[in-house]
């Protein structure tokens, strides 16, 4: 097992680290935000009316079985 460092970091080198992490993002194109928006919007939409069938059946199964007792 590695040994842990003990020592503790000061607050300057923290944002320095912090810095040379953040220069590291790769932030998405604009098309590529549109594109996976579009798609998000899209899958959202075919869960949505897919839940709303399972829903409808379950929801005519119960009635039904309802109306048996």
């Amino acid at each position: 097992m590695a040994e842990q460092q003990n020592t503790k970091t000061s607050p300057a080198e923290f944002v320095n680290q912090v810095r040379a992490e953040a220069r590291k993002v790769v932030w998405p194109s604009r098309e590529e935000t549109v594109r996976t928006a579009i798609f998000v919007f899209i899958m959202m939409l075919i869960l949505g009316f897919f839940f709303l069938g399972v829903d409808s059946l379950f929801s005519a199964v119960m009635q039904w079985l309802l109306t048996l007792a």
